[in-house]
């Protein structure tokens, strides 16, 4: 049974997380260097989200978008969830085919380091859903 019961949560726990870091000390500036849009579709359960990390700002869009995007993750929303817990190694998941990405490979490079800083911000968020009995 997946993590996550639909994209309204993926939206929640995995975009409050970049919302949380984009006013974090260490985080915040860390996702504005990237200077990239990333965009991230997961399955299982079916959600997108579209990063515009740029020097004036992080903007956190939800759901479809036409906004052109530099660089293209997928995956599923269960190793999306792994992933911000600190527990998923993307760089393996992308050699196994577990995950895919599209984009510059300098670019590429700079988002995964830029993450590791939500982590503690997302597992605190999916506490909250842990201690409600939401977790599946």
């Amino acid at each position: 049974m997946p993590y996550f019961a639909d994209a309204a949560e993926v939206y929640r726990y995995i975009g409050g997380a970049f919302r949380l870091a984009a006013d974090h000390p260490e985080a915040g500036p860390r996702q504005r260097a990237v200077g990239a849009t990333l965009r991230i579709e997961y399955c299982d359960p079916a959600a997108t989200l579209t990063l515009r990390m740029r020097a004036e700002g992080v903007e956190i869009i939800e759901g479809q978008s036409d906004q052109p995007a530099d660089i293209h993750l997928s995956m599923t929303a269960d190793n999306g969830n792994r992933f911000w817990r600190g527990e998923y190694n993307a760089a393996l998941g992308l050699a196994k085919g577990e995950a895919r990405a599209r984009g510059p490979i300098a670019k590429i490079l700079k988002v995964l380091p830029a993450a590791k800083p939500a982590f503690p911000l997302y597992r605190k968020l999916v506490a909250t859903k842990e201690r409600a009995g939401e977790a599946r």
